[in-house]
């Protein structure tokens, strides 16, 4: 790509790879909203979708399938609406987040967890829904009615069994190889259980797109807020996107090297320089419509491994949310 400026940058991607509506709007749910309570007024989500090319029809259609699905509640106020992420999809928010923002540190201990059904222990309807929630949360299907992960989490997995409804109905147990007897070792599941090529190619696109916008933002003029916010977005959009896909399996498993850890390190760093910019521009559409609209809780700035939460995240504040004061568009 050639060098471009940071606004060249941000038109030239959404020309070439628009995010879909209703999966932005997750995104923004799970990255700029969350950390302010989790609610916002529709017309301040409109504001923020706008630089998108995200239409206030399009919006509204999204935000209703997604209360639809079960991930958002909207709430009126005469004639205002709210969306607000439903206190039932919370979990599946932090899982999400967990896996994106967190290091890349899980290591193996030469185990297994596995998840298995007895014969007609769960129906089709269950089968299908627990099928479609393990591969998401990593799994692999290792032979017919059994899963298995080499670095599963006990708290995310027994919360998903619940949410599923099949907690009583399947054996969860831990394996490990048995010792004397000769075969084949425990780390050949993964070739067995996971094509990773896909995920190969997904973060080596990543790095493709953003590594170019990292020498920008490390050499380019300072963004604005309402910039900061775009590249931020499409940032962990893209990220998130790829993450999606990956089983999150421990480092010693892994291909090496693994583009997962060089994708994890520049996402880390272009957060960094568009966070306090991205949250100016969040908290002055927010305080447009909500005067007592919260600044973002302490588990923010743990994100990536921690971010500063002084100095520039203040200053940056301080000059956006005096600019909203001076005529700005008010509720819709």
């Amino acid at each position: 790509m050639k060098q471009l400026t940071s606004t060249a940058w941000i038109a030239d991607f959404l020309a070439s790879d628009p995010p879909r509506s209703k999966s932005l709007v997750m995104t923004i749910f799970g990255d700029a909203i969350a950390p302010h309570g989790g609610t916002i007024w529709l017309g301040s989500l409109i504001e923020l979708l706008a630089p998108f090319g995200v239409n206030d029809r399009l919006l509204r259609t999204s935000v209703f399938r997604l209360a639809q699905e079960g991930w958002l509640v909207a709430n009126r106020d005469g004639r205002r609406s709210s969306y607000a992420i439903l206190p039932q999809a919370l979990p599946r928010f932090e899982r999400a987040n967990r896996r994106i923002y967190a290091p890349l540190t899980a290591h193996w201990d030469g185990n297994w967890t596995l998840v298995l059904s007895g014969a007609g222990s769960i129906d089709a309807p269950e089968r299908a829904l627990l099928r479609k929630e393990m591969l998401w949360e990593g799994y692999a299907m290792i032979a017919p009615g059994m899963f298995g992960h080499p670095a599963s989490h006990a708290g995310v997995l027994e919360e998903l069994l619940a949410r599923v409804g099949v907690k009583d109905k399947l054996f969860v147990c831990r394996a490990s190889a048995l010792p004397g007897v000769s075969g084949r070792p425990l780390q050949d599941l993964v070739q067995d259980g996971w094509d990773l090529s896909g995920v190969v190619q997904g973060y080596r696109h990543f790095i493709e797109r953003f590594a170019p916008l990292l020498d920008l933002l490390e050499n380019d003029e300072a963004l604005a807020p309402e910039q900061a916010f775009v590249i931020r977005t499409l940032l962990v959009h893209a990220y998130r996107r790829v993450q999606l896909h990956d089983p999150m399996l421990p480092i010693e498993l892994l291909p090496n090297p693994w583009p997962g850890s060089s994708a994890y390190e520049l996402a880390r760093a272009v957060y960094a320089r568009t966070y306090a910019g991205a949250e100016a521009h969040i908290m002055a559409t927010l305080r447009r419509e909500d005067d007592g609209a919260p600044q973002a809780d302490a588990g923010f700035f743990q994100r990536f491994g921690g971010l500063a939460d002084g100095g520039a995240l203040g200053e940056a504040l301080g000059d956006a949310l005096g600019d909203a004061q001076n005529g700005s568009p008010g509720p819709r």
